[in-house]
């Protein structure tokens, strides 16, 4: 009876996953699939949206523009959190303190990062310096990431922080005993056994990456011209904007596969550490 009382209580957490996930993905799939504009229709063109979608220049900037963000946004995010997290569990003065000034910025929606680091780096934004990082083609993306490893470093650091304290103190002991550096200790000993904590860091870090819109339309609104455009803004303005909602489901899958494609590996080792 028990047993199945437990499973009674899944059932609304079940039905959900299956109609408003899987229900949602299925649809979206079929209107790909189809020669959907403004509304959606029933007449099948099989694959054709996603020739579409591959061929279009716009799409492919964006797929770039995306590339060398989550680029740039996780090498920068892991360092700097390791970096901020290996300090702290130094047992520095006010730890508590640090911890929450780092995490603040992440307790921030990513459209309020994006309009204030919008009103500091536009022209006249701080009186006395003309920064045009926002207007210029060549620094916007990289603007852009900026803003967002300074909103997510602080995260990244309480995962790592976390991932340190679990560190055997032991093993420090053994080293200053035996005069190695510490920044060998972190090289040789201390990454090697945080590997499960970088990796589930770098899925939570490129999901964010494949999810890139907030921080983009608050800051630049895709520009100046397509200079920042990334997928989901290409996705939500042919949704939305030009009426072509079968190209922006084709899109849609695309980047859901993307995050599958991230999550599997890391589905899959964590299936086999439980079987072991």
């Amino acid at each position: 009876m028990r047993r199945a009382m437990s499973y009674a209580a899944l059932l609304p957490m079940l039905l959900t996953v299956c109609v408003g996930y899987l229900g949602s993905f299925a649809w979206t799939f079929y209107v790909s699939l189809t020669s959907s504009r403004s509304i959606a229709t029933s007449r099948l063109v099989g694959f054709a949206q996603y020739e579409r979608l591959f061929g279009n220049e716009r799409w492919l900037l964006s797929l770039h523009n995306l590339v060398l963000y989550g680029v740039l946004f996780i090498a920068a995010c892991m360092v700097i959190g390791f970096l901020l997290a290996a300090a702290i569990d130094r047992q520095v003065a006010g730890e508590g303190a640090l911890r929450t000034i780092f995490l603040y910025p992440y307790a921030m929606s990513f459209v309020a990062t994006g309009l204030v680091w919008q009103w500091v780096l536009t022209p006249g934004g701080v009186p006395g310096l003309e920064i045009d990082w926002l207007v210029n083609q060549d620094t916007v993306l990289y603007t852009i990431v900026l803003a967002s490893v300074w909103q997510a470093s602080g995260f990244v650091m309480a995962l790592m922080l976390a991932g340190l304290r679990g560190v055997d103190p032991e093993i420090w002991k053994a080293a200053r005993l035996d005069g190695i550096p510490a920044w060998r200790v972190y090289l040789s000993i201390v990454l090697p056994m945080l590997a499960p904590t970088l990796a589930t860091v770098f899925i939570l870090l490129a999901t964010m990456v494949v999810k890139l819109y907030d921080a983009v339309v608050s800051m630049t609104q895709g520009g100046p011209g397509t200079a920042s455009e990334v997928p989901a803004k290409f996705i939500m303005d042919h949704l939305f904007l030009r009426a072509n909602i079968g190209l922006a489901s084709a899109g849609a899958v695309v980047l859901l596969l993307t995050v599958l494609a991230l999550l599997a590996p890391w589905a899959y080792a964590r299936s086999r550490k439980g079987a072991a």
